[in-house]
């Protein structure tokens, strides 16, 4: 029986590395960047960092409730006599309740690039609570003098002081539409608002979060590299 014959393998030879050898001779005939340059990079990096930081905290609530909040609102009953442990425990939850509104009391705005109105009321009644209000939508064609506040809702509860982005003006509107300010820790029942409609919060935080790593990353390796 033949056997092949094996044929040793050549000695491997062994090439040492030289300084320089993988570096591409036109790139290190471009300039180096001055340090104003780095400086300037840098501090472009670090504020885009903070900016995306800081969208992400404003969006903090928004994504909270888009996350966590229960698919089926909670019956709280009628707001006027909701006490302040009720709506404490369903502050930043979705949330189904009645109550009757005072249409002279509120006020009318208009978000952009949206043709419906909104408006936000304080609910009355004999045992109303103060610092209780509510945002209702009225579709476009709808606002009139004739129009009706609805007495059911179903939304968002959250405190004034805690609005994201979409709410944070509403507060300083009432007071001045009202001439007197809003009592501390007041709530906000958006009306018409499911966690499922604010899952775009969550797209625009993990977005945020990831242009924030990228810069930080970016900044690191420049003060690394000058350092």
């Amino acid at each position: 029986m033949n056997r092949a014959r094996l044929s040793p393998l050549p000695p491997v030879e062994v090439v040492e590395a030289r300084p320089g050898d993988e570096l591409d001779p036109e790139l290190l005939a471009l300039p180096a960047p001055t340090r104003r340059e780095r400086t300037l990079a840098l501090v472009v990096l670090v504020a885009g960092t903070a900016a995306a930081l800081a969208m992400v905290f404003a969006l903090r609530n928004d994504m909270a409730y888009a996350a966590t909040a229960a698919p089926i609102a909670a019956d709280i009953g009628d707001l006027a006599a909701a006490t302040e442990a009720t709506l404490a425990a369903h502050e930043n939850g979705f949330v189904r309740a009645t109550g009757v509104l005072g249409a002279a009391a509120g006020i009318r705005y208009r978000r952009p690039l949206h043709d419906d109105t909104y408006r936000a009321l304080p609910v009355l009644g004999p045992a109303a609570r103060a610092g209780v209000w509510v945002e209702v939508r009225v579709p476009s064609g709808e606002e009139s003098g004739r129009w009706e506040p609805p007495h059911a809702f179903a939304g968002r509860l959250l405190r004034f002081d805690a609005a994201g982005l979409r709410h944070r003006g509403v507060a300083r509107a009432i007071e001045e539409a009202a001439g007197a300010p809003i009592p501390p820790g007041s709530f906000l029942l958006v009306d018409d608002e499911a966690p499922h409609g604010l899952r775009w919060s969550l797209l625009l935080g993990v977005l945020f979060l990831a242009c924030a790593a990228a810069n930080g990353v970016a900044a690191f390796r420049i003060v690394q590299r000058v350092g």
